[in-house]
């Protein structure tokens, strides 16, 4: 053990002489400071005999030349001339020394040990190191205060494992081991002696409790530590040892981490943090630049857990800087520099999913040793096959971290024009100086000239991912299938003249390993894929007919950045990232860079999806629950526990405002984390549910309008198969406004259809039936659904105050006009333009009662308000809730490109009447006559359904007056059909595989 010394200031203090007539020993309290650091030991002057003579004996030994590395070293380490001298210990008895003599014999200890101190070679040994009580994790700043530490035995045993509960409890069940033990301000530990590697961390919690005594211990002169994760069981040498060791670990704890022992709002582990920096995020593409920019400023260490993790994601799109902002590169990147990262992935079970997270984990463990890779749980020693570890969590530094929805994986990215179409290529148009044109004349062969100067500009394209050096374009769906011949930028002159480097995907984990291509053979490529030309339909108002701005023209779309503009086709998704899972499921995830739907037939699935950030104490709570899964992790699984998978530590919360880095765009906020958390996935005694009490809380409590985006919408307790009680709360909280005649909103957004892969149209899907069959009866099917119950009192006047929608939209996609629903996979509530709930969490039964799948999110209140306007009065609205709430709003209804729909008041009768009911039902309506799409309120039974798919729409009947009807779209809002299937049993039939597994799994 070693340590860096800046500040000393010692003091020895005798402890209060015990009214005895007989003599004793004095026990001496001996007051420390290291710079910040403050902390008490005491000692008896036979402790002090004990250190004189270890240190006599070591510096003996040093004089001898043993032949052995580490005395070879310590000799070393001793640098010539460097004072070698003892000071002077008193020898006199301490049972001789009378009561006048106490303070002379104090100072005279006081002088000994200051002496010490100051000479480095016996400061930094192991016995002077124990004899005051510090280790290398002593005087970390932001591991918080020091608190008491010294060797102590501990029992082994005592966690909390499903299943194995009876370890620790029986003497042939445990053993005692030596340990260092040290307290912090939030946690405890124990090192072993040899290696000085932390073998144990003990979380504090409401449930962290300390006693005393062989009843409770089942030993003499025991300690009993527990919390809601352990029973730590821990022997001294006496009684007086033991009840110092325990007086002075409760009281460091009550004065340090009293906020970790008290009950929180909503039962929360997390306590409520005032004045937190936080920013949300409206789909990926902001979430992953701003995560990218995080990621690229980490200093220390990286936590990630995901449902699934894509290695091969771009963070920054499109493409630009090669794979620079590739994950697994930017991981590696910073894992060279000395920041470790750990990654906890969801170990699914591979029979029902396709995710392939031994290929994420090995991927990511081959790219550097500073990579640790966890997968949980393990299915048959845990026996858990239902439930999901289902957060998304990027922390950085303990500082900064990102929650919500959105999975690092394929498909995720996308912005707020949900493009249907992705068949380009990309082609920038490098910023010349002024005066010089670009050269967009056809493709030749390069002079002699041109090849002299490639050594000046290096492109790479798309390579195989066995890593062949040259695409056969005929084979890669999606490129190479032009019928038209148009100018094609002459790439390689322009980045040649700016000296620029370019790639645009290779599947190789660093494109410096594999070369780089010549640039002959990129013009070749970038000629190969010429690519018809895609249009995205949009309306506008001034220009009737097709749309061919810059910003909203699907793939054809043009970006600026700082090193030049894209022009013509653009590609956001590349191979496995371009998907639609309703089509066909992810298969082949090994060969990332390979497509497995054909582009120019089948569009992608748009997806939508919210996700935030928070910094400072919030930011370390969410790091304090991937500790506490990553520990318990390490616990339960053998091949974790090598040293190579270190015990992590939380940071202290006294400096959680100490950042490092700041995400630009944030605002100060109220926040609190939450989480779904059990024994299986945490460990932890009792199962918590905080996000599902903060629901009902904040439903309960509205006073104006409740908004919800969800994947899913599966509530109303029949204490039978479903037992949230958020739509049950829903329902309470309308009949109140109506009862008491007060405006009130509540708007859910939810997707179309469940998304699974299957064929509906033509009876497939029976995942699809079973989740839609759970999401009807929560909206309008049975008497538990919500529509059912509020008609009971209101009869049909539920309509003003309760709306569900879906999100759509349409493409040109090879002279052919399709659509496809857009997947809502947001798990986001927003009330009153001033309270926010953003996480993994869906309104189901799985995510909300805390035994299922484990979850983490943050609700956000806000401090900070602004003039706005509620149900026709001025109001004043929280910053970030009311600008979430404008962005979702004027992105679902067509109100960024058109100024005359107003959407500031979200429950006057104005905009609901005018604005949101009938854009609704207008888009559904049309989409419906021109696709015939599904799903529909025409379609009540299966015989419906094969009459109204056997029928064509006017896509196919006659598309001009198709693109005619399309041009009356207004944003992607559509209206959900509350009656599809209605009068069919949408649960899986008996002889079905889906029939097979328990009903909780759906719900």
């Amino acid at each position: 053990m070693s340590c860096v010394w800046r500040e000393r200031r010692w003091t020895v203090i005798p402890s209060p002489m015990r009214e005895n007539p007989v003599p004793s020993p004095n026990v001496y309290t001996i007051e420390l400071k290291h710079g910040e650091f403050t902390w008490k030991v005491k000692r008896k002057y036979k402790h002090f005999q004990e250190l004189h003579r270890e240190l006599l004996r070591y510096k003996a030994i040093l004089r001898l030349p043993i032949p052995t590395r580490s005395y070879t070293v310590r000799r070393q380490t001793v640098k010539r001339g460097e004072p070698r001298t003892m000071p002077t210990l008193p020898r006199s008895s301490e049972h001789i020394i009378r009561e006048e003599q106490i303070s002379s014999r104090r100072k005279q200890l006081e002088d000994y040990l200051a002496k010490l101190l100051k000479m480095p070679m016996y400061r930094n040994y192991h016995a002077t190191m124990e004899f005051i009580g510090v280790n290398q994790l002593s005087f970390i700043h932001h591991l918080g205060p020091k608190g008491v530490e010294g060797f102590v035995m501990k029992r082994s045993g005592g966690h909390r494992i499903p299943g194995l509960n009876c370890c620790g409890r029986s003497q042939i069940c445990y053993r005692w081991s030596k340990r260092w033990l040290a307290v912090k301000d939030s946690f405890l530990l124990y090192m072993k002696p040899d290696s000085g590697a932390v073998a144990f961390v003990l979380l504090v919690d409401k449930e962290f409790s300390i006693k005393l005594g062989a009843k409770d211990t089942e030993t003499k002169y025991g300690i009993r530590i527990e919390n809601l994760s352990r029973t730590l069981i821990i022997k001294c040498n006496n009684y007086r040892h033991a009840r110092w060791w325990g007086q002075e670990i409760e009281e460091f704890i009550q004065n340090h981490a009293k906020v970790f022992l008290e009950d929180q709002r909503f039962k929360s582990f997390s306590a409520v943090h005032e004045n937190t920096l936080c920013k949300w995020y409206v789909n990926a593409k902001g979430y992953f630049e701003d995560l990218a920019n995080a990621l690229d400023n980490a200093r220390e260490e990286i936590f990630i857990t995901d449902w699934w993790l894509s290695p091969e994601i771009f963070l920054k799109r499109p493409v630009v800087e090669g794979n620079h902002w590739r994950l697994d590169c930017v991981l590696k990147r910073k894992a060279q520099q000395g920041v470790k990262i750990f990654v906890i992935l969801y170990k699914e079970v591979e029979l029902a999913l396709g995710i392939n997270s031994e290929y994420s984990k090995r991927t990511l463990l081959h790219l550097h040793p500073n990579i640790k890779v966890m997968r949980h749980p393990d299915h048959v020693s845990s026996s858990v096959y239902l439930w999901a570890h289902h957060e998304k969590i990027v922390v950085i530094d303990q500082s900064v971290a990102f929650v919500g929805g959105i999975d690092l994986a394929y498909g995720r990215w996308d912005d707020n024009e949900h493009r249907l179409t992705d068949v380009g290529s990309v082609s920038r148009n490098v910023s010349l100086p002024p005066g010089t044109t670009n050269d967009q004349t056809p493709f030749t062969t390069p002079s002699d000239d041109d090849k002299a100067k490639t050594n000046k500009a290096k492109v790479t394209l798309e390579k195989s991912v066995e890593g062949e050096d040259e695409v056969d374009s005929s084979r890669m769906k999606g490129i190479g299938k032009s019928k038209k011949s148009f100018p094609v930028l002459n790439l390689v002159k322009q980045l040649q003249r700016q000296n620029l480097e370019h790639s645009d995907s290779v599947s190789s984990i660093d494109s410096s390993e594999h070369g780089w291509y010549n640039t002959h053979n990129s013009q070749q490529n970038l000629l190969r894929d010429r690519l018809p030309n895609l249009k995205r339909l949009y309306h506008q108002a001034s220009s009737p007919g097709l749309n061919h701005s810059e910003d909203e023209r699907g793939s054809e779309c043009s970006s600026h950045t700082d090193i030049g503009e894209l022009v013509g086709q653009t590609r956001f998704w590349h191979g496995k990232d371009y998907c639609n899972f309703v089509f066909k499921d992810w298969v082949q995830l090994d060969k990332p860079f390979d497509d497995f739907i054909d582009r120019y037939t089948t569009p992608r699935m748009p997806w939508h999806d919210i996700a935030a950030v928070v910094h400072g104490k919030a930011a370390r709570n969410v790091a304090r629950h991937f500790i506490q899964r990553w520990n318990f992790t390490k616990i339960v699984k053998a091949k974790y526990r090598p040293l190579s998978y270190p015990y992590l530590l939380p940071k202290s919360l006294s400096t959680a405002n100490e950042l490092s880095y700041q995400v630009p765009g944030s605002v100060h906020a109220r926040v609190q984390v939450l989480r779904s958390a059990a024994d299986w996935s945490c460990g932890i005694k009792y199962h918590e549910e905080s996000i599902h009490n903060a629901y009902i809380h904040v439903i309960e409590n509205s006073k104006h309008y409740i908004y919800i985006e969800n994947q899913f919408f599966i509530s109303c307790a029949d204490n039978k198969y479903v037992f949230n009680k958020i739509g049950d709360a829903i329902v309470q909280r309308i009949l109140r406004a109506y009862r008491e005649k007060q405006r009130f909103r509540v708007y859910v957004v939810t997707p179309l259809m469940p998304g699974f892969e299957g064929d509906i149209s033509t009876g497939g899907g029976t995942s699809i039936q079973a989740v839609m069959h759970f999401n009807l009866r929560t909206i309008a099917k049975g008497e538990y659904s919500i529509i059912e119950q509020l008609k009971r009192e209101m009869e049909e006047r539920w309509m003003n105050y309760f709306s569900v929608c879906g999100l759509r939209t349409h493409v040109e996609l090879n002279g052919r006009l399709v659509t496809e629903l857009i997947y809502v996979h947001s798990k986001m509530l927003i009330a009153d333009d001033n309270t926010v709930i953003i996480g993994s969490s869906n309104i189901n039964d799985r995510s909300m009662l805390g035994k299922r799948d484990s979850e983490m999110a943050v609700i956000v209140e806000d401090t900070e308000f602004v003039s706005s306007v509620m149900d026709g009065e001025e109001y004043k609205a929280g910053q970030f809730a009311l600008q979430l709430r404008l962005h979702c709003f004027k992105l679902i209804l067509g109100a960024s490109n058109d100024s005359t729909i107003q959407v500031q008041d979200p429950i006057s009768e104005k905009f609901f009447k005018e604005v949101w009911i009938p854009t609704s039902a207008r888009n559904a309506t049309i989409y419906e006559k021109v696709f015939r799409c599904l799903p529909s309120d025409h379609v009540r039974n299966n015989v419906e359904l094969a009459d109204f798919t056997a029928k064509a729409g006017l896509a196919e009947e006659d598309p001009a007056k198709a693109v005619e009807e399309l041009k009356k779209i207004r944003g992607f809002l559509v209206q959900f059909p509350f009656c599809f299937l209605s009068e069919e049993n949408l649960l899986p039939a008996l002889s079905t595989k889906e029939r097979m597994v328990p009903m909780e799994l759906w719900t």
